[in-house]
C-alpha cells in the first residue's frame, strides 16, 4: 500500500472525461494566469505536502490522542487546500490549453479522495472524521473478561486453526471494533458528496472513476470485462475448496447453498485462501518450498529481509535504497505503544526520503509483502524528476502492481540465485506452487472488484446508510461466493473492519494490479529472453527487463496509462490472458476434478 500527503493521495491520472464544465467564473483569465497557478500549485504541494507526510507518519506509529488531534488539523488544512485548488482550476477551462496543462489541471482536480465542501466548518469536521476513523482502526482490539487481542493476534488464530468455533469467534471479535465507526461513516459520505457536486461530480465514486483516462461512464464496463476472462478460473477455484472445506468441517458448518463462510479460508477477510492450503492441495501436488524455514534456517531477520528486496531491484540495474531508509523506516512492532501496523510505502518529500511502515515478521508473506512495498518506493525514486503533479503511478493499478510483478519472480530459481536453497525442485512440484498461488492471488479478484462496488453504491444512494451491512453481503455472496459466517444485522458495520474502508483508500487498484502484474510479468520475461512455461519465469539479474521495467516508472504520471502500458506491455490495453496463461496447468487440474461436482453458489 502506498501513502503519500493528501493533497497527492489521488493524483492517479486524468480522465479522458472530465466532469461537467462548469461556466468559467471569469473571461478575464488568460494562460498566463494559468501557468502561474499551475507553479503556485506545484510550490505549494512542494512544501506543504512534506509537512503534512511528516504529522502523518508521526500518528501512524505513535497512535496516540494527540497526534490524531495532529494529523487531523492537517488533514484539515490539506484537504481545504485540494478543495480550493480545485476549484480556482476550473476558472481555466475554456482556455485552450497545452495537453500538458490540461492534464495537470485534470490532476488538481483529483487532489483529495474525498472532496469536502468548500466551507470551513464542514472541511474540520471531515477531517476531523477521517483521522477518527483511521485511528479506530489503528487502535482497535477485542477485549473480553479483561483481556485484549490485537488485529495481529486475532488474525494468527484465523491463520492457523482449524477449530470452526474458535476461528469464529476470532472473525466475530474482530467486527466489535467496527460498529463504532458507523454513524461517523455515513456522516463522512455526506460531506464528501457535498465536496465532489461542488466540484462537478456526481458523487464521490464518480470523482474516483474520473482518474483513469477514459470517460468514467466506460471504466465500469472495463472493469466487468477483465472480471469476465478471470471468472472461470476463479469459479473453479471457489468450487474445489467449497469441496474439501466441506469434507474438512461439514455440511453443518459449510451449509449447502453453494457458498464458503468467511470465517474458514485462513484470512481475516477472506481475501486470501493460502492458509488452508493443506486442506485443498492435490494429492500429487508433491512438497512445496517452506521458504518461512528457509529464512529461519538462514538467520533472516527483518532488516535481512528488506536488503534481500533491495537486491532483486538493483539486480535490474535499479539505483539502491538511499541511507535514509534504513534510519527512518519502521521495520518492527514496537512493544511500548500503539502503531499502525499495515503494511506501506511512504514517500515523504517526494524526492528521496522513501520509507516502509511493516510490522514484519520472519515468513514467506511478510517476504514477499516487502518486495511488494519496495516496488512503491523504487517506484516513487524512479520519477521524483518530473513535475510534482505527476510523481504518481501511471494509474493507481500501476502503483500497486509493480512491486507484485517483481514478486511474481520468487520462483525457486530466485531462491536459489539468493542462497535459500540449493537445488532448483523439480517441475513435477509446480502444481503445488500454482495452487498455493491461486489462493493468493486468484482468490483475491473478486474482492479486490468489491470493494469498490460496495463505496460507489453507498456514494450514490443505491446502498442507503441503512443497509450498509446488507449491501456489504449481497456482493460477497455475487462475487466471491463467500458467505457471513452468522447473523449479520444493521447492528454491525462489517465494511468497516477492512482497513481500506476507514481508511479510505480508494481499492479498485488491487484489482487492477492483480491483472496488471501478470500482463506486466509476462512481457518482461518476453524481454528477459525466458521461454517455457510462464509461472516458472523469474526477471531476477536480468538488466534488459530492468531497463524497460526503469523506463515506465521514470514517466510516472505524466502521460496517459495506455501510453505507459505500450511501453512495458506493447499494448494499450490491459489484458487478463495473461492471468489465465499463468495458471493454465492448474485450471486443466482443477476442470478435470471439479467435473461433475456440485458447483456454483
Amino acid at each position: 500500500m502506498i501513502k503519500k500527503s493528501l493533497l497527492m493521495a489521488a493524483t492517479l491520472a486524468v480522465a479522458a472525461c472530465q466532469p461537467q464544465q462548469q461556466k468559467p467564473q471569469s473571461d478575464t483569465v488568460t494562460l498566463a494566469d494559468a501557468e502561474q497557478f499551475l507553479q503556485q500549485v506545484e510550490n505549494t504541494l512542494i512544501k506543504d505536502g512534506e509537512y503534512a507526510a511528516r504529522i502523518a507518519w508521526v500518528q501512524a506509529n505513535f497512535i496516540t490522542e494527540d497526534t490524531i488531534w495532529l494529523n487531523a488539523k492537517s488533514t484539515e488544512k490539506m484537504i481545504g487546500m485540494a478543495v480550493k485548488f480545485a476549484n480556482e482550476a476550473k476558472k481555466f477551462d475554456h482556455l485552450d490549453l497545452s495537453d500538458d496543462m490540461r492534464r495537470k489541471m485534470g490532476i488538481i482536480k483529483l487532489g483529495t479522495p474525498l472532496a469536502a465542501p468548500d466551507n470551513p466548518e464542514k472541511n474540520a469536521e471531515i477531517a476531523k472524521i477521517m483521522a477518527n476513523l483511521d485511528a479506530m482502526y489503528g487502535a482497535g482490539k477485542f477485549c473480553e473478561n479483561g483481556t485484549c487481542q490485537s488485529l495481529g493476534q486475532l488474525s494468527k488464530t484465523i491463520a492457523e486453526s482449524k477449530d470452526a468455533s474458535e476461528l469464529l469467534k476470532a472473525w466475530e471479535g474482530w467486527r466489535t471494533v467496527s460498529p463504532p465507526m458507523r454513524d461517523q461513516y455515513k456522516r463522512m459520505v455526506e460531506l464528501a458528496n457535498e465536496g465532489a457536486r461542488d466540484l462537478g461530480y456526481d458523487d464521490t465514486g464518480a470523482m474516483w472513476r474520473a482518474g483513469y483516462d477514459m470517460p468514467a461512464n466506460d471504466f465500469p464496463v472495463e472493469l466487468d470485462r477483465l472480471w469476465g476472462q478471470v471468472k472461470p478460473l476463479y469459479d473453479s477455484l471457489q468450487c474445489h475448496v467449497k469441496t474439501k472445506l466441506t469434507e474438512h468441517y461439514g455440511k453443518e458448518v459449510m451449509g449447502d447453498d453453494g457458498m464458503i463462510p468467511a470465517h474458514l479460508v485462513g484470512n481475516m477477510w477472506a481475501q486470501d485462501w493460502s492458509a488452508v492450503y493443506d486442506l485443498v492441495k492435490p494429492e500429487d501436488a508433491g512438497s512445496t518450498i517452506d521458504v518461512t524455514a528457509l529464512l529461519e534456517k538462514h538467520d533472516y531477520d527483518a532488516q535481512k529481509m528488506v536488503k534481500t528486496a533491495e537486491g532483486f531491484f538493483t539486480s535490474l540495474g535499479l539505483e539502491p535504497l538511499p541511507e535514509t531508509f534504513w534510519k527512518r523506516s519502521l521495520f518492527l512492532k514496537p512493544q511500548d505503544r500503539d502503531v499502525q501496523c499495515h503494511a506501506s510505502a511512504w514517500d515523504i518529500d517526494n524526492v528521496d526520503d522513501i520509507r516502509i511502515k511493516m510490522c514484519i515478521k520472519e515468513d514467506y508473506e511478510d517476504f514477499v509483502t516487502i518486495h511488494h512495498e519496495l516496488g512503491h518506493n523504487f517506484y516513487q525514486r524512479a520519477y521524483n524528476k518530473e513535475s510534482i503533479l505527476y510523481r504518481n503511478g501511471a494509474n493507481d493499478g500501476f502503483h500497486e502492481a509493480i512491486g507484485d510483478t517483481v514478486a511474481l519472480s520468487i520462483t525457486p530459481e530466485y531462491l536459489k540465485n539468493i542462497g535459500l536453497i540449493d537445488e532448483v525442485p523439480a517441475s513435477s512440484n509446480d502444481l503445488g506452487m500454482l495452487m498455493k498461488k491461486a489462493l493468493e492471488k486468484i482468490a483475491f479478484v473478486p474482492f479486490g472488484l468489491m470493494i469498490d462496488q460496495w463505496r460507489w453504491k453507498v456514494f450514490n444512494g443505491e446502498i442507503s446508510a441503512e443497509e450498509y451491512n446488507a449491501g456489504w453481503w449481497r456482493l460477497r455472496n455475487q462475487y466471491q461466493g463467500v458467505k457471513a459466517p452468522s447473523e449479520r444485522t444493521e447492528d454491525h458495520f462489517d465494511p468497516g473492519a477492512k482497513y481500506h474502508i476507514p481508511g479510505n483508500t480508494p481499492y479498485t487498484r488491487y484489482f487492477l494490479a492483480h491483472i496488471l502484474q501478470f500482463q506486466f510479468h509476462r512481457e518482461l520475461c518476453k524481454t528477459a529472453g525466458f521461454e517455457g512455461d510462464l509461472h516458472q519465469c523469474s526477471i531476477y539479474g536480468n538488466k534488459a527487463a530492468g531497463e524497460k521495467l526503469n523506463k515506465v516508472l521514470e514517466m510516472g504520471a505524466s502521460k496517459p496509462w495506455q501510453d505507459a502500458l505500450e511501453v512495458l506491455a506493447n499494448s494499450r490495453e490491459m489484458d487478463a490472458t495473461a492471468v489465465v496463461d499463468y495458471f493454465a496447468p492448474l485450471k486443466t487440474w482443477l476442470d478435470e476434478h471439479t467435473n461433475g461436482r456440485d458447483c456454483g453458489w
